[in-house]
């Protein structure tokens, strides 16, 4: 094992009354990074959470934290602390005393206690609110409590259990940056779970997808948003044209009734395929100038772009995000480059049904 990576999952398996929620899972988590477990109500993010944490034990496989088997040690002896959705602060104690819970837990003098809670509440932009009661803070400021009561103990690892879910839209997307921030300054591994996709996006170092107990893909938010490997991740991770085609040859795709150059080999000849073209990559032009022809059905303006319906002679529905508007009815062309084009083979994109799953465990 190298001596960048903090958590070893290898071959691991969970059950609840035979029923499989994480399937014969392996990844490894390197120290000091942003990591995201990201997947629709059900996959096993959670699940993972809390074997790292250790609240449950593996079914099956093995666990290593640091290189040591982990499988048997319990939560409290683990160099892992978690941040819940619910925060689950102790609403009778003030922001100081939550905080220095865990410090009293162990013992600690009383001064270093107020060093070591001064520092946390220093790192989370909270000082001056030790004696501020809990009831009286915000949802961004009760985040932040519940992160400094988690990283005054020092773990080389924090979780943190969709800990912006509870926050509206505004104050959600600040979270983000403080969050990954903050992670920047400690230097410490953090997990991050969430099912939010351009939350993952935008927060993480490398993420992992899942879908019903299994990791789909691992990757950056670059290589999961432009490279998906089959249709759940390509349809999950923000929104997609998927259509039906045929691997002519290397670099020659054909899909809705034309050839295509893309930058896609290795595939056989005339192996039909799934084609995967985002729609902020295709560009509004005249029916004339475009490689494809679509008359518009709908369209709606997003603010910072208008989200575009259209078909094509073929039937194919086409969805397009633009900054050019167009008229319903009208008939245009879509130009996209050779590089917007992602193939996957069709056992790949198969691989996974679009079912979201059971209620999250």
């Amino acid at each position: 094992m190298s001596k960048d990576v903090i958590i070893r999952f290898e071959h691991v398996t969970k059950q609840y009354d035979g029923l499989v929620v994480l399937d014969d899972v392996s990844f490894e988590i390197e120290r000091g990074k942003f990591y995201t477990l990201l997947g629709p109500s059900g996959c096993g993010k959670t699940t993972i959470l809390r074997l790292i944490a250790g609240f449950i034990e593996p079914t099956k496989g093995t666990i290593y934290f640091n290189g040591k088997n982990i499988n048997h040690v319990p939560a409290n002896k683990r160099q892992v602390n978690t941040v819940f959705q619910d925060y689950a602060l102790f609403p009778h104690l003030n922001v100081f005393e939550n905080v220095a819970f865990g410090l009293r837990v162990k013992k600690m003098k009383y001064a270093d206690i107020q060093e070591k809670v001064a520092e946390a509440l220093r790192f989370v932009n909270l000082e001056g609110y030790e004696h501020r009661e809990i009831r009286e803070m915000s949802g961004g400021q009760r985040q932040r409590v519940a992160i400094a009561r988690a990283i005054v103990n020092e773990p080389e690892v924090l979780l943190l259990d969709e800990p912006l879910s509870a926050l509206d839209l505004k104050l959600r997307t600040e979270m983000q940056y403080e969050l990954r921030e903050l992670q920047r300054r400690l230097g410490i591994t953090f997990i991050f779970v969430t099912h939010d996709q351009e939350e993952a996006l935008a927060m993480s170092d490398q993420i992992f997808v899942l879908h019903k107990g299994k990791i789909q893909q691992s990757g950056t938010p670059k290589d999961i948003y432009d490279e998906p490997v089959n249709r759940f991740v390509a349809d999950f991770i923000g929104e997609s044209n998927i259509l039906p085609g045929t691997m002519i040859a290397d670099f020659l795709v054909e899909f809705a009734g034309k050839r295509f150059e893309c930058v896609d080999q290795g595939f056989y000849p005339n192996e039909p395929v799934e084609v995967v073209i985002r729609p902020e990559d295709l560009e509004i032009t005249t029916r004339d100038q475009g490689k494809l022809q679509v008359r518009v059905d709908s369209q709606l303006f997003r603010g910072v772009h208008y989200e575009l319906c259209c078909y094509d002679q073929h039937g194919n529905e086409w969805l397009v995000h633009s900054t050019k508007k167009a008229e319903v009815g009208e008939e245009i062309g879509l130009y996209f480059e050779p590089e917007a084009i992602h193939v996957m083979r069709v056992s790949e994109a198969q691989e996974v049904s679009d079912g979201e799953g059971s209620d999250e465990t």
